[in-house]
């Protein structure tokens, strides 16, 4: 077996074992991103020599200090909105392009003293301001199941590396679904943990009260091995949680003793016929186990998207103030200062970054701030109030990820708002600061359908049982290949 078809857990065990080195499967994922990345397009920066390097010096290290490292010799990819001192850090914006960051961000350190081996950085919306990674300022990063198809959003970099098998695990950050729907779109499974659980050091802001860092990976197994090591408390993010990260149980999950929560209000006419039919399976199986299946009600579901296109871009406008040519980042020539600052950002600023800086000013102006920004905060806590009250009589709520399978290339650019609403089940999870995960639940049209799995705040622990539990539940589909390639 190649190592590019195994899993993180099953490469660090063989890494430990010596019956591979850490430079075998370093060239082996080299060569399969050297013959898919062309088809794909979803690094935008590489460094196999760098990667080479890290490899030999865990192949170096004594067998005791290896097997401290629980993800040693394993390669994974780092969304370019991440920090990384050995490469570029651009969160695909032509602001930004070639900076070198003087740091790394927490998670990145994280991932290095356990044994990580970082391949590259991945594309994504500029900026993460998307949901079908059209919005990079580089290139297109296209779906593995479907070329013509987008990855989705803004994390498709990443989810599209994992599909494709260019790397086993890797990050993603998550603002209003920009982990699980990608996750959904590709077929792979994504965590968004609770805010504040993983810290955001070193990751470009976009909307700093929603924002999360998060791992993608092909089996639940990798996305809970992969939270344990960059979950935790960092005194250099403050907003991160003093608390201690529960290790996901190995037992099996209770079916006959889950109360598994389906809010009505996500059963709209909205939901694709192909998605609502495969939620509907998903019910039925659980109900086959045991489970018991309640109707839950998140009476203000229906204000969630307004309410986050206000909080997110009004932090977007203030996070990206601090781009303006003068300090780092692309630089345009001007009359005088303003001038200058004037083109900068008209030059490095793509179209959906403007338009999102432009509706967070016009909510933060005066006159407009109580009407609208003030307003929108008082929903958050309402919606958040919502969820308190539903896992008061659930222990997991099982929605849908997205509306429907990935939409092809163009499909939706005309259209902001259709856009938007690819991220109508995710973004509540967001502005109540729960965790959520997306898992595959097979194909429809030959396309992934993901099932999004929602759990109280801090509740990580239980979420990754319930969602290994489905996997085992649910039968695996195969991702084809490209030009031969399985």
């Amino acid at each position: 077996m190649r190592a590019y078809d195994m899993t993180a857990t099953e490469i660090s065990q063989r890494v430990h074992r010596k019956e591979m080195s850490a430079t075998e499967c370093v060239r082996e994922v080299a060569d399969r991103i050297t013959a898919l990345e062309p088809l794909v397009g979803a690094f935008l920066h590489l460094d196999v020599q760098g990667a080479l390097n890290q490899a030999r010096a865990i192949d170096a290290l004594s067998d005791d200090e290896r097997q401290q490292m629980p993800l040693a010799g394993v390669p994974v990819a780092v969304k370019d909105n991440m920090t990384t001192m050995d490469m570029p850090t651009t969160a695909a914006s032509k602001i930004l392009e070639g900076f070198m960051a003087p740091y790394n961000a927490t998670v990145v350190n994280r991932l290095k003293a356990a044994g990580a081996i970082i391949v590259g950085k991945t594309n994504m919306d500029e900026f993460a301001m998307g949901s079908s990674t059209e919005h990079s300022a580089y290139q297109l990063t296209h779906n593995p199941w479907d070329l013509s198809r987008v990855p989705g959003g803004s994390s498709g970099g990443s989810a599209a590396a994992v599909a494709a098998r260019m790397v086993p695990i890797a990050l993603g950050s998550d603002t209003g679904g920009s982990i699980r729907q990608p996750a959904s779109y590709c077929g792979v499974t994504g965590l968004k943990p609770s805010y504040g659980r993983v810290s955001r050091y070193g990751l470009i802001a976009y909307a700093s009260s929603l924002d999360q860092i998060g791992p993608l990976a092909r089996s639940v197994d990798d996305v809970a091995l992969l939270y344990d090591i960059i979950a935790g408390y960092d005194p250099l993010d403050a907003t991160s949680i003093r608390a201690e990260t529960a290790r996901v149980s190995e037992g099996p999950v209770d079916w006959k003793g889950l109360r598994v929560g389906v809010p009505k209000e996500y059963l709209s006419a909205d939901l694709g016929g192909v998605v609502a039919q495969r939620l509907q399976d998903v019910i039925t199986q659980l109900e086959a186990q045991g489970a018991s299946v309640l109707e839950v009600s998140l009476p203000h579901t229906a204000y969630a998207i307004a309410t986050y296109y206000l909080i997110a871009p009004a932090e977007a406008s203030s996070n990206l103030s601090r781009f303006d040519g003068v300090r780092y980042g692309y630089r345009a020539s001007g009359a005088d200062l303003l001038e200058m600052y004037e083109n900068t950002r008209a030059q490095g600023f793509g179209p959906e970054v403007k338009r999102r800086i432009l509706l967070g000013t016009h909510a933060l102006s005066a006159g407009y701030y109580d009407a609208y920004y003030l307003k929108a905060q008082k929903v958050r806590t309402l919606i958040r109030q919502d969820f308190e009250q539903a896992f008061a009589l659930v222990d997991v709520i099982l929605t849908p990820t997205t509306p429907d399978v990935a939409f092809r290339f163009g499909e939706k650019s005309s259209d902001p708002l259709q856009m938007y609403l690819s991220d109508v089940y995710t973004v509540t999870a967001n502005l109540a600061g729960i965790p959520a995960i997306s898992t595959p639940a097979g194909l429809a049209d030959g396309l992934p359908v993901g099932i999004q799995w929602l759990g109280p705040v801090m509740g990580e622990d239980r979420l990754l049982q319930v969602a290994r539990g489905f996997e085992e539940l649910w039968p695996s589909s195969t991702w084809p290949g490209l030009g031969g390639e399985a």
